[in-house]
């Protein structure tokens, strides 16, 4: 059944960020760029609809490395970094993000090498005070140098013309809003349903396996086993406990079945799996 949320709702969560009366405390105790909010709120509160909008699907994606450092996408509600930010080429308007949307070089966009696709994030410029909310769509930057790269026009909207250093909170409660949305909203398409079927058969021969796919990694049990539960479509999905992290992971696999698992993942939930044998990581591609 699909779970629906009025858009209507969403948006006004979000329009209570931007409106003139907001309480400065309401976005932390930094209190960068309340003054600019309150000047542009009436202009930002129009983009509420795209901000707050489902999205295609709910991605987070496993661990990745940029020039030999490593990556852990997460969900952390909790998010308040600071670092520098770039701008996203305009050649790449009209592309397909991570999480199945299309950048909009117009709208208020930013990408993040962690955060759950989508995402909702206050960013301040640290060298102006100016704030805007942007929807955080997108891996990337692909570079050490960068924690978040803005669309031209959220960073025109905040004065960054090159690399600026700013604050990035995410904005919980419209985050969590957003990510029911998304899922509530999200229902297989027909290939999608057919692909789902043809892996849950069983393996003429063998039940158990060598291998495993690792689906995604998470910091809160809760959203492991919610997708763990999704997953259980695929086959024998459990979640792996490691250190502080909580893993989603179809175990059991012989290599015909992990090879099926793998593609329909791909390209029926967008995802990026990893592969195990007997508990060591190996090429997704490699059977």
């Amino acid at each position: 059944m699909r779970k629906l949320v009025s858009l209507a709702a969403l948006a006004a969560i979000l329009a209570g960020c931007t409106t003139g009366n907001q309480n400065p405390a309401s976005y932390g105790s930094d209190g960068f760029g309340e003054e600019t909010l309150v000047a542009e709120s009436s202009e930002q509160s129009l983009n509420n609809a795209y901000l707050m909008a489902p999205a295609p699907r709910y991605y987070i994606g496993n661990a990745y490395k940029v020039e030999d450092v490593q990556y852990i996408p997460a969900e952390d509600f909790t998010y308040n970094q600071t670092g520098v930010a770039g701008i996203v080429p305009t050649e790449l308007n009209g592309t397909k993000t991570s999480n199945g949307e299309t950048f909009d070089i117009n709208q208020m966009a930013a990408t993040s090498k962690t955060l759950p696709l989508p995402t909702i994030a206050r960013v301040t410029n640290l060298d102006n005070g100016q704030s805007v909310i942007v929807r955080v769509n997108n891996r990337g930057p692909f570079v050490n140098t960068r924690i978040m790269d803005l669309s031209p026009a959220a960073a025109a909207r905040i004065g960054i013309n090159g690399t600026a250093k700013v604050q990035i909170q995410v904005l919980s409660d419209e985050s969590i809003a957003l990510k029911n949305a998304t899922l509530g909203t999200v229902v297989a398409e027909p290939v999608a349903e057919v692909a789902v079927a043809e892996v849950a058969q069983p393996a003429p021969v063998a039940t158990t396996g060598d291998y495993s796919v690792q689906v995604a990694a998470f910091y809160a049990e809760d959203s492991a086993n919610a997708l763990a539960s999704r997953m259980r479509a695929y086959g024998d999905a459990t979640v792996v406990h490691e250190g502080d992290m909580y893993k989603v992971r179809i175990e059991n696999l012989d290599a015909p079945k992990a090879r099926a698992v793998i593609d329909a993942l791909r390209s029926s939930e967008g995802m990026a799996p990893g592969l195990l044998k007997n508990g060591r990581w190996v090429n997704a591609d490699s059977i």
